[in-house]
């Protein structure tokens, strides 16, 4: 074993039993296909990179030397329909294995590869499309998301228009190329490549933000941008080279190159992806013991819908480690998880815009409640809209430093073809994130919401997580989410709502909202609870699956409420 990862970390300072600082090095030319994933071809060839499998049970493992050889052919086919350096290429692959060979051949050729969800509709891919000024578009032959892209032209004329099927017998449609086909015919010298000559800071990944309000911006990466995630790999995820990494996330959202790509190679450890269309844990569970996956990261309500099942049915013996992110966790699920496996969920906080930031790492013993202490990655502070520190107790904005031109690993390079909004977020040596949240004594940070989120009402500053998280362990909410609503009297400025979805068996009685709001007085600060509770089918959701919180408040701005006071 050679410990690649070592190659890269320049310090790494540990203080009473937990990393306290940490720094990097790498050359100006590093690419992490050529750099990393073809270095352990060379050098350890049988090393298995991807665990594949789907619902049909279909299964594939992909060595090292494979996936060189893979995305070789692939970059060489790429080149030969005009692809090269700084093009941008929109990549919608679900979770099919070819995500990985194709991602390697965009880093190799100096591409910028733009993941998206499979679940854009037309007006979604167009917007894409002409905001990105990309070349060309590879898509899942599943489904209609390719469909969504028939007709459009990018800034270079015609998209150049790749379908990928995968082993599910999917029909490649009329006027796409098909990439299955064309790397199983491609010339055999066609698996050798050339290095192509990038620099560190140049672009390499771009993804559109879940856009909660308005058009989603354009988060541009740089190379520099996988090693990144090193530390994340290395300390939060808590992976070894040997075990096998699970992270639940679907390509087109960044969360799977936290998960399922950089670090983890990088740590030189196999990972385990799953290509399903429906989320059933049961199925998560039995591959879990299947494949005897050692470490897990999925969205806490992925970890809730797992709790409903029987753990004893399923082998869980080798899963060790387990991390969430993405969203706040609720007590009872962290909980509940410790006490049927025994291990502690480490939880994290991040951006599309950055790695993780904010996390619970080895060492360190979680708060229920908290996502943890600043990433020694980089510097971190909460600010008031003054722009000052923050006191503990005090909510604040949490921002990151960055100094122009020596923006710490991991942090975004702009927003593309938008100044204003990139001066916006980058400005006076600090990058705002725009996410609100409070820090105890001992330096545990605890989220609030986005800064649009929090709720101002009789002169205090509310913010929804903490109510969420007391009211869905109510036995009737399946979720909820919490927003604040203008109160038409004038007396508390806002007023705080709950948008809930009930469990099956349950009905939105005028009973159950006063039951409802008597538990939440009783669970936290009694001026919390939801004086508004309306009952819904389902809570809207941008198509990264993030709850869209201005749409509910955009809807109760055009209605009218009886509050309870």
């Amino acid at each position: 074993m050679r410990y690649i990862n070592e190659r890269y970390v320049d310090e790494a300072y540990w203080k009473d039993g937990s990393l306290a600082a940490y720094k990097l090095k790498y050359p100006e030319d590093f690419n992490f296909a050529y750099d990393i994933a073809d270095d352990i071809a060379d050098n350890d060839p049988k090393r298995t990179a991807l665990v594949w499998c789907n619902q049909a049970g279909a299964e594939r493992i992909i060595t090292f030397e494979t996936m060189k050889s893979l995305s070789n052919t692939a970059a060489n086919y790429f080149k030969s329909l005009g692809i090269g350096k700084g093009d941008g290429v929109i990549v919608a692959l679900k979770r099919h294995w070819q995500f990985w060979p194709v991602a390697l051949a965009l880093e190799k050729l100096g591409a910028v590869m733009i993941p998206v969800t499979f679940m854009l509709k037309a007006h979604d891919a167009e917007y894409r499309v002409t905001a990105s000024g990309c070349k060309a578009v590879i898509s899942t032959a599943d489904g209609d998301t390719a469909d969504s892209f028939n007709g459009l032209k990018g800034e270079h004329g015609e998209l150049t228009r790749i379908m990928v099927a995968s082993d599910n017998g999917a029909i490649i449609k009329d006027g796409w190329l098909d990439f299955n086909a064309a790397i199983a015919s491609a010339p055999g010298d066609w698996a050798n490549l050339k290095r192509v000559a990038t620099s560190v800071s140049e672009p390499m990944l771009m993804y559109f933000s879940s856009g909660t309000s308005g058009q989603p911006k354009m988060v541009l990466h740089s190379h520099k941008y996988a090693l990144g995630h090193l530390l994340g790999a290395k300390h939060w995820h808590n992976l070894q080279p040997d075990g096998l990494h699970f992270t639940i996330a679907d390509t087109g959202w960044g969360k799977a190159v936290w998960g399922k790509y950089y670090g983890q190679w990088i740590m030189e450890s196999a990972v385990l992806t799953f290509d399903y269309d429906t989320f059933k844990a049961d199925e998560i569970l039995g591959l879990i013991a299947k494949h005897r996956v050692t470490t897990l990261c999925c969205p806490p309500t992925m970890y809730r819908m797992l709790l409903k099942e029987d753990f004893a049915k399923y082998d869980l013996s080798r899963l060790c480690y387990a991390t969430t992110a993405g969203e706040a966790m609720n007590p009872d699920v962290f909980l509940d998880f410790k006490e049927r496996t025994g291990i502690t969920i480490m939880e994290g906080f991040g951006q599309t815009e950055t790695t993780v930031t904010l996390c619970n790492l080895p060492g360190t013993t979680p708060r229920l409640g908290s996502i943890g202490k600043p990433s020694p990655q980089y510097q971190v502070e909460l600010q008031n809209p003054d722009g000052a520190a923050c006191k503990p107790g005090e909510t604040g904005e949490i921002v990151i430093r960055a100094v122009e031109g020596h923006f710490p690993e991991g942090l975004m390079d702009c927003y593309y073809r938008d100044e204003a909004k990139t001066s916006e977020a980058i400005h006076d040596g600090w990058y705002h994130t725009g996410d609100t949240a409070w820090r105890d004594e001992e330096g545990y940070y605890y989220f609030e919401g986005r800064n649009d989120d929090i709720i101002k009402s009789s002169g205090y500053r509310i913010g929804p997580t903490e109510i969420e998280s007391v009211l869905v362990t109510h036995p009737a909410v399946n979720e909820c989410a919490i927003t604040g609503v203008p109160d038409t009297t004038g007396v508390r400025g806002q007023l705080v709502k709950a948008t809930v979805v009930l469990n099956p068996g349950f009905a939105g009685t005028d009973e159950l909202i006063k039951e409802m709001q008597n538990f939440v007085k009783a669970e936290t600060a009694p001026y919390k609870y939801p004086r508004i509770i309306e009952f819904v089918e389902k809570l809207p959701r941008t198509v990264n699956g993030k709850i869209r919180r201005v749409e509910l408040r955009d809807k109760s701005k055009r209605e009218e409420y009886t509050p309870d006071y």
